[in-house]
């Protein structure tokens, strides 16, 4: 195990007896890195292991949301990681917007706020509580009062039970989904079962955007219901191509499927609502781009935005995104997308991050023909076929029918075909015989 740094706090066990814990994830969520907390592993990087962990993933959950101030929603995780077959609680916290936060009970002090420096939480000094408020980010989507009163959320209902929670009458309060005064905010709005909020898919014929095919609506619901449409439109466009040769069947989708999944959530979840613009999705003959209105947040680099530090915008949405299951870890989105793709698929301007996604053209150095058909597949199984034979003229149908991904009976007329045009010939009888290619 690494040793304890300026991101990384080891803990035995969570203790009771101090404010300690609060301190430590105080310090991360003024940090503008974040940092992460594990339960479990005694401070020279060695894992003990936690009993009762459910009880204490509870005890966490609550220390964090109840003892901290302002509030925490969507800027932490825990997960439970297996290190040197010990059970260990792994605490993900984010960078907040909001700093600075502080233990609630002892207020906006010195004694309450904490700045991680090294591997230890220090307090911070007045002069600099004081600046740091000053420019704290007052304007949240939660403190904005909702255009519209009258919001029914039925559609957020059905997603939660989807997740295997239920909404008690409290959930407006406990989504944040109220500002101070008690009237629905502009989270309410957006997860509502009908707004004003239009996002659209714009389908091109070419690469530029002058011959438009289709502009297809899918707001002017639930945020959560217009991604999940958002995800099945693209899904349909990101048509898999095939590939058929010696070694076998060959799928890849235009696109990978993961990265393109979470550039779409992220562009969702993390889009500057304030400016009245929603996420843009758009497919071209050769690409599929997806925007997001927004630059990086205030102190957040490149660097620390590819290294998959978290800074949510909308933490209200993250964790609910987060809680239905279509967020699966804090700041796990742009890791997945860098496992498929290179840096370069990002475009970052002072108005919006944008990510594009080049069609696949080849795999395995084999072309792949962008506009396959049926009969240009036939050629290629047929192709594949010859020369497994050629290569072992040994080898079974049911053997051919294996590594191409088709049942016996396609395979044998397929060789049917080959014969009748003097490819290949059957030699001896239908069970004892075999397969040569013809000269």
């Amino acid at each position: 195990m690494p040793e304890e740094t300026n991101r990384i706090e080891y803990k035995r066990e969570l203790s009771d007896a101090s404010d300690k814990f609060e301190k430590d994830i105080v310090s991360f969520l003024n940090s503008h890195e974040g940092g992460v907390i594990f339960i479990g592993i005694d401070d020279d990087g060695t894992p003990v292991g936690v009993e009762k962990i459910d009880e204490i993933q509870c005890k966490i959950a609550n220390r964090i949301r109840d003892n901290i101030s302002p509030s925490t929603m969507g800027l932490f995780d825990e997960i439970i990681v297996l290190m040197s077959d010990k059970k260990v609680i792994k605490v993900d916290i984010a960078s907040g917007r909001e700093k600075p936060y502080f233990i609630t009970k002892k207020g906006m002090a010195p004694s309450g706020c904490f700045l991680r420096i090294g591997s230890s939480a220090q307090p911070m000094s007045m002069n600099l509580i004081e600046e740091l408020f000053s420019r704290r980010t007052r304007n949240s989507l939660s403190k904005i009062d909702s255009p519209r009163q009258d919001l029914r959320f039925e559609q957020l209902k059905i997603y939660f039970e989807e997740a295997g929670m239920k909404l008690n009458e409290q959930f407006t309060n406990n989504l944040e989904l109220l500002t101070s005064e008690g009237h629905f905010n502009y989270v309410a709005y957006l997860l509502a079962d009908n707004n004003g909020v239009s996002i659209k898919i714009a389908r091109y014929a070419g690469t530029d955007k002058v011959d438009l095919i289709e502009n297809s609506e899918m707001g002017y619901c639930s945020l959560i219901k217009a991604a999940k449409n958002v995800l099945s439109m693209l899904e349909l466009l990101n048509t898999t191509r095939t590939k058929i040769d010696y070694y076998g069947r060959l799928e890849r989708n235009l696109v990978d499927a993961v990265a393109l999944k979470e550039a779409v959530i992220n562009a969702i979840v993390h889009n500057d609502y304030f400016s009245n613009a929603t996420p843009v999705f758009e497919v071209y003959s050769d690409r599929i781009t997806v925007t997001s209105i927004g630059n990086l947040a205030d102190g957040m680099s490149k660097e620390d935005f590819f290294a998959g530090y978290s800074m949510p915008r909308n933490r209200e949405l993250m964790r609910i995104f987060k809680d239905v299951r279509l967020v699966e870890q804090l700041g796990s989105g742009i890791q997945r997308i860098l496992k498929a793709y290179e840096k370069n698929v990002f475009t970052f301007t002072d108005a919006y991050i944008k990510v594009t996604f080049l069609y696949l053209q080849d795999f395995g150095n084999k072309v792949i023909n962008t506009s396959l058909s049926s009969k240009t597949e036939v050629i290629e199984i047929n192709d594949a076929i010859v020369q497994m034979i050629d290569e072992n003229n040994r080898i079974t149908v049911d053997e051919i029918a294996k590594k191409i991904g088709l049942n016996r009976r396609s395979i044998l007329r397929r060789l049917q075909k080959l014969q009748d045009d003097g490819k290949v010939l059957r030699v001896g009888s239908s069970r004892a015989g075999h397969w040569e290619k013809r000269e």
